[in-house]
């Protein structure tokens, strides 16, 4: 299949968007050939709304040695709903629907802002203000440069965001800046394990103290993850009840040290490759 021609979404409000991407029709446009598992870019439309989307057919997931064949469609809805949960708005509406090539999660499509610069290598030692350190990196020719983000508050909550999800997988190309001040994570397929995975570039604030926002939205994650909470409801039928228990410890242990976390040291902090 071709690349896709890129369709320009329409303004689609958030429950709208969950709304059509739901139950609108698919149509499928092109592969995104860069994606390591199938996604599909795709229209989606319902009486007389469209907008563009990504589809991802569970058939089309490669298996992981660390996660359970045929469960990334759901991880990544179950990002989807953790994130509203939090107030946040930091991943795109995302829903699992059948479509053309069997169920799938669909996933509004967003479109980046190529100006907005969270990422950069800089030859020094330290980084600039507003800039945060992540770690030196090799740039050829036996050089090193200092891999920074941005000091962006937007930044900072999905650091937050990815230490509940236990997200193994923070590239830089899965930062998603649009207008308005907006910025949206994609690809959660590899998240909820039990086991600690986090790898991610956002360790700028590692071992700082959350904010007051942070602490206040963690607190509202453990209520609604109690026993009959109402994430927890919407959790169930996409994750397994281990890996809600572990999200509900992840985000108990946050609130008791009130910090961000720091590399374990038990798995490769930062993913290959970081962009």
């Amino acid at each position: 299949m071709s690349a896709p021609e890129r369709i320009p979404p329409r303004s689609v409000t958030p429950p709208d968007a969950a709304e059509l991407l739901a139950r609108g029709e698919l149509a499928v446009r092109g592969r995104i050939r860069e994606a390591s598992n199938a996604a599909l870019y795709c229209t989606v439309s319902l009486d007389g709304r469209d907008a563009a989307c990504i589809y991802k057919p569970v058939a089309g997931e490669r298996p992981l040695w660390d996660f359970p064949d045929g469960t990334l469609a759901q991880r990544e809805v179950a990002a989807y709903e953790v994130s509203e949960a939090t107030g946040w708005g930091l991943v795109p509406p995302t829903v699992l629907r059948d479509g053309p090539y069997g169920e799938g999660m669909c996933q509004l499509w967003v479109e980046a802002t190529p100006e907005a610069e969270l990422l950069a290598l800089v030859d020094a030692e330290e980084p600039e203000p507003g800039w945060k350190a992540i770690g030196f990196a090799e740039v050829g020719e036996g050089r090193t440069a200092l891999l920074v983000h941005a000091d962006d508050e937007r930044l900072r909550r999905l650091a937050v965001l990815d230490a509940v999800l236990n997200n193994a997988d923070r590239k830089g190309g899965h930062l998603l800046p649009i207008g308005e001040g907006r910025l949206y994570g994609i690809d959660h397929g590899v998240t909820f394990n039990v086991e600690n995975k986090l790898r991610t570039l956002l360790w700028g604030w590692a071992g700082e103290p959350l904010t007051q926002e942070a602490v206040h939205v963690l607190e509202g994650l453990r209520k609604n993850l109690a026993d009959g909470g109402p994430l927890t409801a919407r959790l169930q039928p996409l994750i397994t009840g281990a890996e809600i228990e572990a999200t509900r410890a992840r985000v108990a242990a946050l609130l008791a040290s009130g910090k961000h976390p720091e590399p374990s040291g038990e798995w490769p902090a930062i993913p290959w490759p970081p962009v």
